[in-house]
């Protein structure tokens, strides 16, 4: 565990968080998180977060040292989609009972389970993820990862992100050090190139990621690695050769940025591929950073070529919304780059933003929302759900964006909501996917279902005076009572 705490040390003094870089030396070794209500639900333990960084890596078979509820918990929590291998989606445990942990047998178990997983699946790797049992009984990871590592011939990836050490973007940080410490820079690749890319903290949430993809493709830039969505071992093992990076959830592993810039000067920004002009300005610091790293100037006029193009097609496409759409107001529940991004693309098209959750973003990010709204009170670092049933019930919006947690709050308030989040089912990502977006609020704000729901129930407006329910015959038996229960439909009584 001395390695562990010195791990999390490290993070929580992050160099290229501005806000962190504004704290005095004790504030900054407290870290970012704010201390837990005892009882109030935390939004994920430290091993979630790890796993979600790391699973949508998908030929990696994922090793959960744990009793078999932990892996039931994190398996599938994030929408992430593949192109080719399905191994991720195998849900591997080693499934550790009482006798295990009692008689000791667990780093025992833990071998045997590696070795199974390489002979039935032969993977490139296999991941092993450490949780709060086997960490507070004392089992090694390490040490069982490089033994089985030697024994099998295959990369065996310690990842030690036990759940109480901390929140789950503390995991999303501890699984970025893993993969610079153990995969990162591991293999030469014999294809680099002078337009070669990273881009970190993109899920490819609903397959989202293979909207901007071909964007890139026809500007002639390959994308050696996607951490992690819809990523290969060996391409995140050599990305470490690529020329330039995008950062794209800066809350996630911004330290896996920072630090892979100062190993291998792979100069970063932070953008965003959510909203037409969010997406072109992406397309042009990529650009522009590949040519300061020396790629060819001609990359700028393709890149301000297929802009002008896109942009031009996806407009012509959200003009048939825009007069449905304007002075909607919008209520996003969300945090991290859409609560600045999403702002400014709705804004784009006319509608209102009557607030937007900043719990989960940057100090950068509340920066961006300030630039687009030039209001503050717009901005909520947290808002109860009484709070936004009582915004949404007094038709202060007219529709929310949010994940499905919140979503019920709209639906009982008689209010329209679209899903967001990581679980959501349509990719909202580049040019393409910002016209679904706003197709998809199109179709839920016009949905004929509203007006219907928000009229008076038909036994609320029963007359006040209409006479009242007959009682049952006098001379009802036990039998007979169950024939003479009465079903009250628009005033009529008929006997069932």
């Amino acid at each position: 565990m001395s390695s562990l705490n010195v791990k999390i040390q490290d993070v929580f003094d992050e160099p290229a968080c501005e806000r962190n870089r504004s704290k005095d030396s004790n504030a900054r070794s407290k870290g970012c998180s704010k201390p837990l209500t005892p009882g109030a639900a935390a939004g994920g333990c430290a091993f979630d977060g790890a796993k979600i960084v790391l699973q949508p890596i998908t030929d990696v078979a994922h090793l959960v040292h744990a009793p078999l509820a932990c892996e039931g918990n994190s398996w599938d929590n994030r929408g992430t989609a593949s192109s080719g291998p399905t191994l991720w989606r195998t849900s591997f445990t080693t499934d550790l009972t009482e006798q295990d942990i009692v008689m000791g047998n667990s780093e025992r178990k833990l071998f045997k389970a590696i070795r199974q997983i390489r002979e039935a699946y032969q993977p490139p790797a296999i991941f092993v993820y450490a949780t709060c049992v086997t960490a507070l009984i004392g089992d090694d990871i390490e040490a069982v990862c490089k033994r089985a590592e030697e024994t099998c011939g295959l990369p065996v990836v310690p990842i030690n992100s036990p759940g109480f050490v901390g929140s789950k973007n503390l995991g999303n940080k501890l699984a970025g050090e893993a993969l610079l410490d153990h995969v990162i820079g591991t293999v030469e690749p014999d294809d680099a190139g002078p337009c070669d890319i990273n881009i970190l903290g993109e899920f490819n949430l609903s397959g989202e990621f293979w909207l901007v993809k071909p964007l890139l493709e026809r500007l002639g830039i390959r994308v050696r690695a996607c951490i992690p969505g819809d990523a290969r071992y060996l391409d995140i093992a050599s990305a470490h050769r690529a020329r330039a990076a995008m950062l794209v959830c800066s809350t996630a592993l911004i330290n896996l940025a920072r630090k892979m810039e100062e190993r291998w000067n792979i100069p970063f920004f932070e953008g965003s591929f959510y909203g037409i002009t969010a997406t072109s300005e992406a397309l042009r610091q990529i650009a522009d950073l590949l040519v300061k790293k020396g790629a060819d100037q001609e990359i700028l006029d393709r890149t301000d070529a297929l802009i002008a193009e896109e942009e031009a097609i996806a407009w012509k496409k959200l003009e048939e919304y825009r007069p449905r759409l304007k002075g909607k107001r919008v209520l996003i529940n969300t945090g991290g780059v859409k609560s600045w991004s999403l702002v400014h693309a709705l804004m784009e098209i006319g509608m209102e933003i009557v607030g937007t959750s900043v719990k989960k973003s940057t100090v950068e990010d509340k920066e961006r929302i300030r630039q687009v709204l030039k209001d503050d009170l717009q901005m909520f670092e947290s808002m109860s759900p009484r709070e936004l049933y009582a915004m949404l019930s007094e038709h202060k919006a007219d529709i929310m964006l949010s994940g499905g947690r919140t979503q019920f709050i709209a639906l009982k308030a008689k209010m329209p909501w679209v899903d967001i989040n990581q679980e959501r089912h349509r990719p909202y990502a580049g040019y393409d996917g910002t016209v679904e977006l706003v197709r998809q609020i199109d179709l839920a704000i016009h949905n004929p279902v509203w007006s219907q729901v928000r009229e008076p129930a038909p036994w609320e407006s029963r007359p006040a005076t209409q006479e009242p329910l007959p009682n049952p015959r006098p001379d009802s038996d036990a039998t007979s009572v169950g024939r003479s229960i009465r079903r009250h439909d628009a005033g009529d009584f008929v006997e069932c």
